[in-house]
Order: C-alpha cells, then structure tokens, then sequence
C-alpha cells in the first residue's frame, strides 16, 4: 500500500488516534515502525456548524455517547477536532451564504491557527492536500491551539481577518466562587470559545481550569499551583517555572482565561469578570475566611494539593 485513509467516527477524540503510533507493545513494536502518520484531517459541516456550536447538545440527547458516564457536548468534539487538524476541510460551501461561510472560517482559524482550510462542496478535494502531506507533528498539535498561542502573545493575523479577535483576561486575585459560578450560566456577549486557568478563593490549593464554546462550559480541577507545594516536592525546572510565574504574596496563583470572540466589548467582558473577583474587603478577611465562602462548584479532588501543601 502507498497510502491508507483511516476514518475515525465521528465522535473519536483525535489525540488517542494519533498517539497509537507511539505505544509500544510487550516485544518493543510499534506501529510507527511500520506506517508513518501523515495528516490529520476533520470534515466541518459549513451548514451546520455554526447551530451546532452555539447549542450545548449532549451526545446522550444524540444518541452518540460512548456510555451512561460520557458527559461530552457536541461542541466538546468540535473543539478537540478542530484545533488538533492538520487541514481542515469547510465541506457544503455551495450550501450557505457568504456571512455564513466567513463566520465558520474565522472561527476555525481562531480555533486552530496552524492547519490549512480547504473549501469544498460534495466532498471534492485535491489529494495533495489531504494526502503525503508530511504536516502532521504530535507535539505542534498538542501545543498549538489557538487559545494557547493567544496566551503566549504570538499573532493570529488571519483570524483577525474574518473579524474574529481575541485577549487574555489576567488578575491577581481569587474569584469569589458564588459570583464567578454565576457566570458560568450566563452569556458572555460575542464570545465563541474560552479556555484558560482560574483562581477561587474557598480553593486555594488547586488550580481550576476553564473550558468553554457555544453553549458549553466545563471546569475541572487543574493540579495544584505550584505555590502550593513544598521545594522538595519540585525539580529546578518546576522552581524556575514557579519563580517566574510568582508574585507575593499568592505566588503562582492567578486568572489567566483567554478569550476570542466576534464583536465583543471588551471592557464590558473584563468589567464582568472582575467583578466576580473578591472586594478589598473580602480580601482583608484571608484564605482562612474565604474556605468558608459559599462554593457551589462540584468536589475537586483536593487531597493531593492538600497533603503536598501540608493542608
């Protein structure tokens, strides 16, 4: 064989895909000894895309979800699936106008800057750009989303193009987790997807991590900020990390929530979250008055930052 397409159902993550070429089995074989992978590439809907994306459907309600325990939206997929290609086919142009079929194409540049989009109706693409194409890189898939490369301050001019823009929110105090829980259900004007780490005051051990698109949102425990744990416990590299991310008197702890959108209103959105961040009088109260802040957020696993913090 020359070549051979794999295709993946619709609802596989593609990061298990790819890392099957790199497991070995009980006699050292792998199958990257034999097969090289090339490309990764996901098929979007252009009709359909955009709905999907604003409606956190779960794959339950679709009749889609791999068991009773899988609590993944529709969007989840999108998401995993856009910013992990290496091309990205915009199938059905034929079938949306041009708003339409802007606003899809801005959103999957500002979702994966890196991957190549081809235009397509009935499916029609040139094999050179989905075959031998050599793009595919596990570690640049793994690290290049769009969210992350906002956070790190690289530019995104083409996403920039089709009106899609974005910036980080950063703060240096804990949200309260009453207020910031209530903007978990609400709007956020113009924002399309949201990902980054957050700080609760009544969690002072743990890192959150927040994760939104369309209509999801979804947060969950992030390890403990490295703040939190003893010198022992870390190596150089994890004590330079810390040093470089600290500032007294809370170390690494921080908001940091990237944020792109189409038309949105910044000061609007950056006044709405910091308003959910703790008053100067919240903050004189200390870490031992904000654990018994009202916290409606489902358990973290804190035991492990507790331990290691001596908590």
């Amino acid at each position: 064989f020359d070549t051979l397409l794999i295709e993946s159902t619709g609802i596989s993550e593609p990061m298990p895909v790819a890392e099957t070429f790199t497991f070995t089995d009980e006699n050292g074989v792998s199958l990257s000894d034999v097969a090289r992978l090339d490309t990764m590439v996901t098929v979007v809907d252009a009709g359909a895309f955009l709905d999907d994306w604003r409606e956190a459907k779960e794959l339950k309600e679709q009749g889609l979800a791999l068991s009773d325990e899988d609590d993944r939206t529709v969007v989840d997929l999108l998401v995993e699936q856009a910013e992990f290609a290496d091309v990205i086919v915009l199938n059905k142009v034929d079938r949306v106008d041009d708003e339409t079929l802007n606003a899809t194409e801005g959103l999957l540049r500002a979702l994966n800057p890196r991957a190549e989009i081809v235009r397509a109706h009935f499916g029609r693409v040139p094999l050179e750009k989905v075959f031998d194409t050599g793009r595919f890189d596990l570690a640049a898939a793994s690290e290049a989303p769009g969210w992350l490369q906002t956070l790190r301050g690289e530019a995104r001019s083409e996403a920039a193009e089709y009106g899609i823009e974005s910036f980080v929110y950063r703060a240096r105090r804990p949200f309260h987790p009453a207020r910031f829980w209530a903007l978990t259900g609400q709007e956020w004007p113009g924002v399309l997807r949201s990902k980054g780490f957050f700080w609760i005051a009544s969690r002072m051990n743990t890192m959150g991590v927040w994760s939104h698109a369309g209509g999801a949102c979804r947060t969950e425990p992030g390890g403990p900020w490295l703040a939190a744990l003893p010198d022992e416990m870390l190596d150089e590299g994890l004590k330079v990390e810390r040093d470089g991310l600290s500032v007294a008197p809370w170390g690494d702890r921080r908001q940091e929530i990237v944020i792109i959108g189409a038309r949105m209103d910044r000061e609007a959105l950056t006044a709405m979250l910091d308003g959910a961040l703790l008053t100067d009088a919240e903050m004189k109260k200390g870490p031992k008055a904000w654990a018994a802040l009202p916290d409606p957020f489902v358990d973290w696993d804190d035991e492990a930052a507790d331990d290691a913090a001596g908590g």
